[in-house]
């Protein structure tokens, strides 16, 4: 039942243009009074957050593709392969909006930790207008149905994200950290644009429905395309070797903002499942004898993707480990747990293999069970990676908010007077680590089984990678909340309510999700990953009988 005073079919552009407005409006608000800004910023949010969670009940429950069409009602001319886009649209899926839940939940939690967190700051009228725009581009990044359109978007989250890494200014690494990231910003938004200028001179098309109806044949230029748009968005998502700028974005930044940048980090890396099996559907989701070359083709993508998932995980536990700076210890351990992402995305193209009669000829193509499972395991994750990273960031901004210190040698006793911040990393560390019955324990299980059955040395190393994360966050707690407490730090106190309420609320659905994780993986996470694997639906939304 709609409720709302608008159609349906425009709650995807309001979700946008909602915080792309109130970007605009916080600068004059700002000049009114501070706490009203504040105010509205965190409104903002809240009401874009409402429209998300609305829309997706109706897209999961109905298993709906919404679509939005700018300047008319009429989305393409022709049908089937001789369609063509004649306007730019967006279009939702269960996985764009599941992706949109993510986003939406990172930035208003880390909106209303900042109530307090930077209370004291100057500039506050930028950063919370950056906030809003830098939400507007993830927005825009994960519903939008034209590759164009996505570029602009990347292109906005990436400024705005560069901007807030560098806001505390004063401090040299911070600024250095927000130099690096703008610069692999516009190096992989220059490779997303060239691939988008080969697509259009190839196929006079920027849809994606529309690419992904026509890319068949997966010749030599789309074969460049592909790398050029895997290599730019495996940069954006911090996937090793192209991972240099993750850990000082994510350890430089405010505490606010590193949960946000896990949310625009994990927007790229959607857009890394968007592109291999929507646009390259028809090539790596394909089982066809007739296809029998895009299988081997699969089969060679995934192996590269599961080698560099391995070399994700390990690259940061191992880095993790060597950390005395606890910002840059979690952001390493958030590097590892790109790499449970993107194994089960490996696992899945991997897998796929050909059965042959006594006679050596191909009678049919198999995709064993145990890829869906991958695939359910990692989108799964994604999930409660966002929740667990972020809420160890906020931990770590609360240290740092209560005893302006994130040497790990220079703490020492915190629990005795932050004891719900220690409640809250005790959490995280869990969840993070993959222990029951917490959120990680329910994706990573899954990561773990799938892997076993494509190979045992891969489970082994993931299983491991966890056990060392563990051993990384022990350190933590032992150096920071156990053992005598430092001279300088007998008058800490516990950080301020709304910074509770932010932690406290990420640790709640961090609980709830690991109580009932079966909740979650049939009404949101199924739903994504039918989405994901179904690009025929996507196709024929836009342009019918595909």
């Amino acid at each position: 039942m709609n409720f709302l005073p608008v159609p349906p079919e425009y709650i995807p552009v309001l979700i946008v243009a909602i915080p792309l407005f109130g970007a605009f409006l916080t600068p004059i608000i700002s000049r009114i009074n501070g706490k009203v800004r504040n105010i509205f910023a965190i409104s903002i949010l809240g009401i874009t957050g409402f429209l998300v969670f609305w829309l997706s009940t109706e897209i999961f429950t109905n298993n709906m593709i919404y679509t939005y069409v700018f300047g008319g009602d009429s989305n393409v001319i022709g049908s089937g392969n001789s369609a063509y886009a004649i306007r730019i649209l967006f279009e939702v899926d269960s996985f764009g909006i599941f992706m949109a839940i993510i986003a939406i939940i990172v930035a208003f939690i880390g909106t209303l930790y900042s109530y307090s967190y930077m209370k004291k700051e100057t500039g506050l009228d930028k950063y919370y207008t950056l906030i809003l725009l830098m939400t507007a581009g993830m927005m825009g990044m994960l519903l939008t149905g034209d590759l164009f359109n996505f570029f602009v978007f990347l292109e906005i989250t990436g400024i705005s994200s560069a901007a807030l890494v560098a806001f505390w200014i004063d401090k040299k690494y911070a600024v250095e950290a927000g130099f690096k990231y703008i610069i692999i910003s516009a190096i992989g938004a220059l490779f997303v644009l060239l691939a988008i200028a080969l697509l259009y001179g190839q196929y006079n098309a920027l849809n994606m429905s529309v690419l992904a109806n026509t890319i068949t044949n997966f010749n030599l230029i789309d074969q460049i395309i592909l790398i050029l748009l895997f290599s730019a968005l495996a940069m954006k998502a911090g996937i090793v070797p192209m991972h240099m700028w993750l850990p000082d974005a994510y350890g430089r930044a405010p505490a606010s903002i590193s949960i946000m940048l896990v949310g625009a980090t994990l927007s790229s890396l959607y857009a890394v499942f968007r592109v291999i099996f929507t646009l390259y559907g028809k090539v790596f989701l394909s089982v066809s004898i007739q296809t029998l070359e895009f299988v081997t083709t699969a089969n060679i993508l995934g192996g590269f993707i599961v080698l560099l998932a391995v070399l994700t995980m390990l690259v940061g536990v191992i880095m993790a480990l060597k950390q005395n700076n606890l910002k840059r210890l979690i952001a390493f351990a958030a590097l590892a747990e790109i790499g449970y992402m993107i194994l089960g995305l490996g696992i899945r193209l991997a897998a796929k293999s050909v059965i042959y009669d006594t006679e050596g000829t191909a009678i049919s193509i198999l995709n064993p069970a145990y890829t869906q499972a991958a695939l359910t395991g990692s989108i799964f994750h994604i999930l409660n990676d966002a929740l667990d990273v972020g809420l160890l960031f906020l931990v770590a901004g609360a240290i740092y908010y209560a005893t302006k210190e994130t040497s790990l040698d220079r703490m020492g006793g915190l629990a005795r007077n932050m004891k719900y911040t220690t409640i809250f990393f005790l959490i995280g560390l869990f969840a993070m680590s993959g222990m029951p019955p917490l959120n990680g324990f329910a994706s990573k299980i899954i990561i773990y089984e799938s892997a076993y059955q494509l190979s045992p040395l891969v489970s082994i190393i993931a299983i491991l990678s966890s056990i060392m994360l563990l051993a990384c966050f022990v350190k933590v707690f032992h150096s920071a909340f156990l053992g005598p407490k430092q001279p300088h730090l007998k008058n800490v106190k516990e950080v301020p309510k709304t910074m509770l309420v932010a932690m406290g609320l990420i640790a709640i659905l961090i609980i709830i999700i690991g109580l009932f994780p079966n909740l979650v993986i049939e009404n949101a996470v199924k739903p994504t990953v039918d989405a994901i694997l179904n690009n025929t639906a996507y196709i024929s939304a836009i342009i019918g009988g595909a």
